[in-house]
This record gives structure tokens, C-alpha cells and sequence, in this order.
């Protein structure tokens, strides 16, 4: 199975000594400056990071680089790429380009696997058929260019809601689909808990990923209630919402991952929490619900 570094075995962790496999998605400390979100972390004993492209923007992918690697940290994925579904062809060509940058990024950043949001519905068609063969036909092109670089290429399916300006693929099974007709073995998926943890099939898309050797990536928080006017935004820390961790979590141990687990709140009150008290909440609620199934 492949799997971004683990320790082979998990250790019992005290709170500010260290937490196994827990990484803390930036996006998880939007509003906090890039240093202080880095800091934070180290703070908690956490010794990984998901980042996202702004952060390349924001300073530069040579001074992220060092940033990250002054503080000690690892990079356990990038966000994002995908938005492969526009019809036109110029639109088409550019996303290509994109990705290719992105695709450069992970590697220069020397993170494992680049997360994919595949991207809604083209408006100038309506037509979601075609937006999931054009994601398709986009994966199985970046494929081989990631797979050079060292990179893979996590599909992130989105729920349902998140179709039409988001994401086409929206179960495991639909984008295990797409990795697999890409005949690449750099194609596969991310499990985010936010987005399939309604999926009566989650469990045998699970064992899916697992045969193919394509899970790369797992993501957790909570599904909140009620939804935020930005739906996105009504994500949690684990514990608060409706998902049940253990048992999503047994089923990606019981598949044979070992990486990193991200946990990823898109959460405005959160997003005003210092960023040392969101780090102990979650690194608290981690060691609760997550890693003694993990």
C-alpha cells in the first residue's frame, strides 16, 4: 500500500509531547499568519503540515520551503489542483498548465501527494456526464507528468451539494473510477470525512482503494449542524457534529493505511480561536476519536 511516512507503530502521546500522525491542514488556520500557524504546531508536538498553494503565492515556494523546513515540519499534502471540467478548449489547456504548476509545487515542497478538487459543472453545457469524462480524460493526462516528479494525485470526491460549483465526483466509488481508468498508479483518492461519511458504500470503496493500491490521503472533521450559510464553512472539530471517527477510521486502518491524517475545519468561529487553542482542541479530540483506531 502506499502511504505517505508513518512510524510503524503508534506510541501513547501526551498532549504538547508529540501526537502520531496528526497534521494540520492550513486551511484548518486560514485567517492565522503563515509563521504563527507553523509555530503553532511545532508548539503542539505536531510534526506535519498540509498546505495550500496561496501559501506559495503568499511567499514564494523557495521561502515556504525553508519555512517549513526551519520549523522541523513535513509536508504531508498540497492543495490544491483539479478544476478539469471546463468544455472550452483554451480553458481546458490552461487548467493543464496549472495542474503541471502544481504538480511541480508538491514535489518541490516535498510533499507526497497534491489534492484534487476536480471542479463543478461548466455552465456553458450543463452538462455533468461530460464534466466527469473531461476530469477523466485531464487525470489520466497529469498522471504520468505527476508520476515522474514523484507525485500522486489524490481525487478528493465532494458531497453531493458541492456538485454544481465544486465537485462532479462525489462518492469514492466515482473517483476510484476515474483513477483507475487513468492506468496510472500515481492516480488516486483522499477519504474526507466532511464529504463521504453519508456514503452507504464507504466501507467497500474503502477496500476498493485499498486493492488498487490508491489511497493516498485521509482527512478528517465534523459535520456540523445546522449548515452554515457557506455550507463549506460548517465543518468541525471531531466530536461536535454527526460523524463517527472510529468507525470511518477502522475502516481506513483495516485498508492498510498508515500516512498522515489531516485534519481539515473550514469554521469562521474556529478561524477566530487563537491558533494555539485550536491546535489543543484538536490535537485533544485527535487523540480521543481518531488515533486509537488509527
Amino acid at each position: 500500500m502506499t502511504t505517505s511516512s508513518a512510524p510503524a507503530a503508534v506510541p501513547s502521546a501526551r498532549l504538547g509531547t508529540g501526537t502520531p500522525r496528526l497534521s494540520l491542514n492550513r486551511w484548518t488556520f486560514r485567517t492565522t499568519p503563515l509563521q504563527e500557524f507553523l509555530e503553532a504546531t511545532t508548539a503542539r508536538g505536531i510534526d506535519a503540515v498540509g498546505l495550500w498553494r496561496q501559501d506559495v503565492a503568499e511567499v514564494g515556494l523557495d521561502a515556504l520551503r525553508r519555512r517549513v523546513d526551519d520549523a522541523g515540519l513535513r509536508v504531508s499534502s498540497l492543495c490544491r489542483g483539479g478544476f478539469l471540467t471546463a468544455s472550452a478548449a483554451a480553458d481546458r489547456a490552461a487548467a493543464l498548465e496549472d495542474n503541471r504548476r502544481a504538480i511541480d509545487e508538491t514535489a518541490a515542497l516535498g510533499a507526497p501527494t497534491l489534492v484534487l478538487v476536480v471542479g463543478g459543472v461548466d455552465p456553458a453545457d450543463k452538462d455533468i456526464i461530460g464534466a466527469r469524462a473531461r476530469v477523466a480524460e485531464g487525470i489520466a493526462e497529469l498522471a504520468p507528468y505527476a508520476a515522474e516528479r514523484g507525485v500522486t494525485l489524490s481525487i478528493e470526491p465532494l458531497h453531493p451539494m458541492f456538485a454544481a460549483d465544486r465537485a462532479v465526483v462525489s462518492t469514492l466509488d466515482q473517483a476510484l473510477d476515474i483513477a483507475e481508468a487513468s492506468g496510472s498508479p500515481a492516480a488516486g483518492v483522499v477519504v474526507d470525512t466532511y464529504h463521504v461519511w453519508w456514503d452507504p458504500y464507504l466501507e467497500r470503496a474503502i477496500q476498493r482503494a485499498a486493492a488498487s493500491d490508491r489511497l493516498f490521503s485521509y482527512q478528517v472533521c465534523d459535520w456540523n449542524l445546522p449548515l452554515a450559510a457557506e455550507p463549506l464553512h460548517s465543518r468541525g472539530y471531531m466530536g461536535d457534529g454527526y460523524i463517527d471517527f472510529p468507525s470511518i477510521t477502522s475502516m481506513v486502518t483495516a485498508a492498510g493505511y498508515t500516512g498522515d491524517i489531516e485534519v481539515e475545519i473550514f469554521n469562521e468561529e474556529i478561524w477566530a480561536t487563537p491558533a494555539e487553542e485550536a491546535a489543543r482542541i484538536i490535537a485533544g479530540r485527535f487523540e480521543e476519536l481518531v488515533l486509537p483506531h488509527a
